[in-house]
């Protein structure tokens, strides 16, 4: 059984406050976009997170490599500091919600292809219809 890592990054991206949850398992990072308007405080984040971690909708997996080697308990305080400065969204997290991206925008493609050819076909049929009854008229 693999190992999971969860990670949620918030940060500004003008004019709303975005937060980016990250989810890693078996070696495969997907990721999803919540937009929360103003700077969330840590109680709100926290909240969220409680009540919509479960609705989130999360891009489809792409591959990442995670090697996490035990480390000094300094050393990881250091890097949580330096997480907590750094701002902005990890590259294989963009990669990821850039592929959900994509994949609304084809489906959205393929539904008006069909919401359009639909009303040929119902045009077209109605066009028949009306052949028809001038047709029956003489």
């Amino acid at each position: 059984m693999g190992e999971v890592m969860c990670r949620l990054t918030v940060f500004f991206q003008d004019p709303f406050w975005e937060g980016v949850f990250e989810h890693i398992e078996d070696g495969k990072l997907s990721a999803a976009k919540v937009t929360f308007g103003a700077e969330p405080k840590d109680y709100e984040v926290y909240d969220f997170l409680m009540r919509h971690y479960a609705h989130l909708k999360f891009s489809p997996a792409v591959a990442a490599a995670v090697k996490e080697p035990k480390r000094n308990p300094k050393r990881r305080q250091r890097d949580a500091k330096k997480q907590m400065e750094n701002t902005g969204i990890g590259t294989k997290s963009q990669q990821a919600l850039k592929l959900q991206q994509e994949q609304g925008k084809a489906e959205r493609r393929a539904k008006s292809r069909e919401q359009k050819l639909a009303e040929a076909e119902r045009m077209f049929e109605l066009k028949q219809q009306k052949k028809k009854d001038k047709h029956k008229g003489h």
